[in-house]
């Protein structure tokens, strides 16, 4: 195959391509208002880029015919992507770079009690945590997955759902915006590990093929059996929960550590790491 091929979607997604369009040329334009380090700029960049990566590349293909790709996936929309994005602080800059009418709109639309109170019971640490385990869990249901992998609408609410609860879970972590303590976001962390271990170890130890429909839909590397497949998908998200919580820790810690007493300044000044 053609290098340049990758590049091309494997199944479209207008909305998909937008919104990461509209994202990036609004940080853009806030970074030519608003001055941000040359890593804020890589860290947003490597998220939003990773994010179109997996879900508008070749790459969709194989992970739509092999779990452990899949896995794989699931990995940079509800870890990686989010995980650099919300490292990044972009905050200055996306509202430096949005038009008034869209500050406008964003302002009246979070400020509708509606709207406003089930945000703001999302963004309870309990509820982030819940969430972000149960998201993993019922994705992972094979009768949940079988169909969820056949239906195109389904596919795509699946992979929604992980890219914005990881960064609605990693911007209350990373964040001490958030208004969550240190602690708080430290335990956040590392109680989500324990639940992502177990579930990755019941798929890596199960001896028969829970995920049918990758051989039913045709196998996308041939030479790797069903149970081969399954074992390193399960492996993936067994030891992805404990690398991003841990590498997540050692940021606020070490964060804290280096300014005890001042806030983010989100665009002057970054995380020292």
């Amino acid at each position: 195959m053609n290098p340049l091929q990758w590049l091309i979607p494997w199944e479209a997604s207008f909305a998909i391509i937008a919104v990461i369009a509209i994202t990036a040329i609004i940080f853009i334009r806030g970074c030519l208002r608003c001055r941000l380090l040359f890593r804020q700029k890589l860290y947003f960049g490597a998220g939003l880029l990773s994010l179109y990566a997996v879900t508008q590349t070749q790459v969709e293909y194989y992970a739509e015919h092999a779990f452990f790709v899949h896995q794989l996936q699931s990995l940079v929309l509800h870890h990686l992507g989010p995980f650099f994005i919300v490292l990044a602080c972009p905050k200055d800059a996306l509202s430096a770079g949005c038009p008034m009418a869209g500050k406008q709109l964003i302002r009246k639309i979070s400020g509708w009690p509606p709207v406003r109170y089930p945000v703001n019971a999302l963004f309870h640490p309990v509820c982030a945590v819940i969430m972000f385990v149960g998201l993993i869990v019922f994705w992972l249901l094979p009768p949940v997955h079988f169909i969820a992998m056949l239906d195109w609408r389904i596919y795509r609410l699946m992979n929604w759902s992980m890219a914005l609860n990881g960064l609605m879970f990693w911007g209350i972590a990373l964040n001490s915006h958030s208004m969550r303590s240190p602690g708080s976001r430290i335990a956040m962390m590392l109680v989500v590990v324990p639940p992502q271990i177990l579930i990755g170890a019941l798929i890596f130890f199960t001896p028969h093929e829970l995920y049918p429909v990758y051989s039913l839909c045709g196998r996308a590397f041939t030479g790797i059996s069903s149970i081969t497949d399954q074992q390193i998908g399960g492996l993936i998200l067994w030891t992805q929960g404990a690398m991003m919580s841990v590498i997540g820790v050692l940021i606020v810690i070490r964060k804290e550590l280096r300014q005890p007493n001042q806030g983010d300044t989100q665009s002057t000044v970054l995380f020292r790491l």
